[in-house]
């Protein structure tokens, strides 16, 4: 049995920060930040939504998406650093809300790339038939942890969420391979303590080399080449990092997600959310291979190559 994606869906919040408004709030510009990042404008989450508002919203969509009821869905996987509070999880709050009282639901921390590790896990319990329809979401309220005065990170992130239903599939479609991984000793240049702390330079180096090179990595276990794939779902940290991979891969730029300019950087929910921006525009077809690749705090980082379709 393969597993792969059969519904999804997503939240953004209404509020657009721009960067012209960022430079009323710190010294900052705006083509500074569009050269540095990528980035023109994020959203952000009023003071009365949290992150389990966002990420109900995009679960709902995913569901009705996959054709499917919430009471058919077996497992919540909710990736966040950014959670309502410490406990309950997010997964639990959202099962209650959806009506999905079969669902066992846990909570995902790996920072950016946690919605990678959300998809691999599901994929495990669907491929050994313990579970059906496995729920995934990928949600963050970053702007409740990031210092709007340190102009080295405030211009970076956005919130939002993104979901996918997870189920079997045909046998030619699905997740194909997968790299997961992690480097402990680099927490000390991403990581939280009232806000988000970042040590830009050591982290841009990291992303460069092993976004580049998992991509490579899920090719070669899927007996693929740079040749067959058809697009590039990249998170969405950096323009200069997804530059990197896509130039790894060879592929030519309309052949790469970029949300990063409207969303900024949404952590676990870019690579969710980028995927509803790419099908809604028509890019991502039936049997297309799509890679989709992401790092984050931890340090983490995963890959998956997936053969789209049900």
């Amino acid at each position: 049995m393969k597993a792969g994606i059969v519904g999804i869906g997503r939240y953004l919040p209404e509020k657009i920060l721009t960067n012209h408004d960022l430079e009323k709030m710190m010294d900052t510009s705006d083509e500074w930040i569009r050269t540095m990042t990528g980035i023109e404008e994020r959203r952000i989450a009023s003071d009365d939504v949290d992150t389990s508002d966002m990420a109900f919203a995009a679960a709902q969509k995913a569901i009705e998406n996959a054709g499917i009821t919430p009471e058919e869905i077996d497992l919540i996987l909710v990736a966040t650093v950014t959670p309502d509070s410490p406990f309950p999880s997010v997964a639990c709050r959202i099962q209650e809300r959806l009506g999905a009282f079969k669902a066992a639901a846990m909570d995902v921390s790996a920072a950016c790339a946690g919605f990678m590790y959300g998809i691999v896990t599901g994929k495990q319990f669907i491929e050994t038939e313990v579970y059906k329809n496995v729920l995934v979401v990928g949600v963050e309220k970053l702007s409740k942890i990031t210092d709007w005065s340190d102009r080295n990170t405030a211009v970076l992130f956005g919130d939002g969420a993104g979901a996918v239903v997870l189920g079997p599939v045909s046998e030619s479609r699905g997740i194909l391979s997968f790299e997961l991984g992690a480097d402990g000793t680099g927490s000390k240049h991403l990581y939280q303590d009232e806000f988000i702390i970042m040590n830009g330079r050591e982290v841009f180096k990291f992303a460069v080399r092993q976004m580049g090179e998992s991509c490579i990595n899920v090719l070669e276990k899927a007996g693929l080449t740079k040749d067959d794939v058809d697009f590039l779902i990249p998170h969405q940290a950096n323009i200069r990092i997804m530059e990197a991979s896509r130039q790894r891969l060879e592929l030519p730029i309309e052949k790469m997600s970029k949300t990063i300019n409207k969303y900024g950087n949404t952590s676990a929910a870019s690579i969710p959310i980028s995927i509803v921006e790419e099908l809604e525009a028509g890019k991502l077809k039936d049997d297309d291979l799509i890679v989709m690749v992401g790092f984050g705090g931890g340090l983490t980082w995963g890959a998956i190559a997936i053969r789209w379709g049900k």
